[in-house]
């Protein structure tokens, strides 16, 4: 009896995954670890820039304790890691994998169970690539960002993939490329605030309650990106506010509670550029708030949404540069096959959109009531309705 407890207390400490941090503090610098397969105790450090290869078959776990990986480094790479466990602290920002140096690559990494995924701070022309991130099994508002950019520039972060998290989050980072990442089951898709010129292209982002909100941040750019069923909190598939001389183009927004929402610009200078997107099976195409207009919205399709455009003051919208796109609902006719509707597309205040004005009134929205008396307004006006836009060259194809 005493022999087998012997043999138990010796084979107890093989059992134990080895720390890896001792592992990292033997490798020089610009040198390369490649670990055997097996699980590695965390949290970790890297403070010199090497390369730390998992093979894809090597888990870090960081035991539910802060950060589970580092890098404080310039230079350094982390590819091919499991990581697990990181800790619940909100105010902590525990993540998986927290940078703050410079030049470091993160690629082909599988991050699980952690509250923040990939955590770049005060990081410069890092590289995010093809990782693939899971949050934590919490509620919606607890959860942390599967991505935050905090006073980071010139990173790219491309072709990763992010669910059950809360944002992707670019706060004070300008100059940052996000491009064909895929989100799913999130709060916000997207949250650029204070960080101009980000350039975000062919992302996917779906069941959100919001797609992509740009916040204070001029020139950047939405290109080529999908925002679909984006409906949990009455969000829109892109928002724009007090952020000058964007462009959205090549963007396929579907079934959202809103294709956009935009405050109108200061002055037509700082106008919004929106063209060649499609907005589709939305409650509301485009939304647009203020008590002028001046965007430019060109080339466009407009299908099948239940509203094609709001307004918060009829100015919003007309004053708006509206040319050359596809309306589902237009009335017209095209007898020289030239693809231009022979005449504009107008859409005019009725009855129907007293709720644009009257935020109460859209409880009542398609009811019989509001149907009839639209119907009555259109067929003989007691009013003179208010010009919503006007789109002299309407796209019939």
């Amino acid at each position: 009896m005493r022999l087998a407890y012997l043999l138990l207390c010796f084979a107890l400490p093989a059992l134990a995954a080895p720390q890896l941090q001792p592992l990292i503090d033997a490798t020089p610098a610009g040198g390369l670890l490649r670990l055997p397969p097996g699980r590695y105790d965390g949290p970790a450090v890297i403070a010199r820039p090497l390369t730390l290869d998992g093979g894809g078959r090597a888990t870090l776990d960081g035991g539910g304790r802060g950060i589970v990986l580092t890098l404080r480094a310039s230079g350094a790479t982390v590819r091919g890691m499991a990581l697990t466990g990181s800790g619940a602290t909100l105010d902590g920002m525990d993540a998986a994998i927290e940078v703050a140096g410079d030049d470091n690559r993160i690629e082909d990494n599988l991050i699980t169970d952690a509250l923040f995924g990939i955590h770049i701070r005060q990081g410069n022309r890092n590289r995010v690539l093809n990782n693939r991130v899971r949050g934590k099994d919490l509620p919606l508002g607890l959860r942390g960002d599967g991505l935050r950019l905090w006073n980071s520039r010139y990173n790219v972060v491309s072709g990763n993939e992010f669910t059950h998290v809360r944002d992707l989050t670019l706060a004070n980072s300008p100059d940052n490329r996000i491009l064909g990442n895929r989100l799913d089951d999130a709060r916000y898709g997207m949250h650029i605030i204070f960080s101009p010129r980000s350039f975000v292209a062919d992302n996917r982002i779906s069941h959100t309650a919001t797609g992509i909100v740009v916040l204070y941040s001029d020139d950047v750019t939405l290109h080529g990106n999908t925002i679909a069923h984006v409906f949990d909190g009455g969000g829109a598939g892109i928002v724009f506010k007090d952020s000058a001389t964007g462009l959205i183009e090549d963007n396929d927004v579907i079934h959202c509670a809103a294709g956009l929402l935009a405050n109108t610009p200061r002055n037509d200078e700082l106008a919004l550029t929106i063209r060649r997107n499609r907005f589709a099976h939305n409650i509301v195409g485009m939304s647009f708030y203020g008590a002028q207009g001046g965007h430019r919205i060109l080339a466009n399709r407009f299908e099948h949404n239940l509203t094609q455009v709001v307004v918060s003051s009829p100015d919003a919208g007309s004053a708006n540069a509206w040319q050359g796109n596809h309306w589902s609902d237009y009335q017209g006719f095209d007898r020289d096959s030239d693809g231009v509707g022979d005449t504009p597309y107008e859409l005019y205040s009725y009855t129907d959109r007293i709720w644009m004005e009257i935020p109460r009134a859209k409880f009542f929205a398609n009811a019989p009531a509001l149907e009839l008396l639209d119907f009555l307004e259109r067929l003989a006006p007691f009013l003179a309705p208010s010009l919503i836009l006007r789109d002299a060259t309407p796209q019939m194809r």
